[in-house]
């Protein structure tokens, strides 16, 4: 009897291991992608990033960005930062925004994500070059 004990809490334990490698992995099945990384400097500059499943390769609609900053870490001037706002989009897993890039060069656009269906959150940064 006791060794039927412990193989259910051995399997039990295993179980329950594979859903803890499987939730630290959701996330990581996620990336963004700039759809053009060339963009125009100055106010009302467009910049649009698709969210995609990895494995599937399909982007994916219906998450929720937020904690979204843009900075011009790339060109070491982090504390440089833009204002931006999100605008809509009719393309399936891509996300609009309008900055006002104030400088040309690199810039950092930082997001989070929640996923319809996954617990983790998404984290990414893309990197826009901001030309005169």
């Amino acid at each position: 009897m006791t060794n039927a004990i412990s193989l259910r809490a051995g399997l039990v334990g295993f179980a329950l291991s594979l859903g803890a490698a499987q939730a630290l992995a959701a996330a990581a099945d996620y990336e963004f992608q700039p759809l053009k990384v060339n963009v125009k400097n100055g106010p009302g500059s467009e910049l649009a990033v698709r969210l995609v499943h990895k494995p599937s390769g399909k982007p994916v609609t219906g998450a929720v960005l937020f904690r979204t900053r843009l900075d011009m870490a790339p060109d070491n001037m982090a504390d440089m930062t833009a204002k931006h706002e999100a605008t809509p989009s009719s393309e399936p897993g891509v996300y609009r925004f309008k900055a006002d890039l104030t400088m040309a060069g690199g810039w950092a656009f930082r997001m989070m994500a929640k996923v319809p269906g996954e617990k983790d959150t998404v984290e990414g940064v893309v990197v826009f070059q901001a030309k005169d």
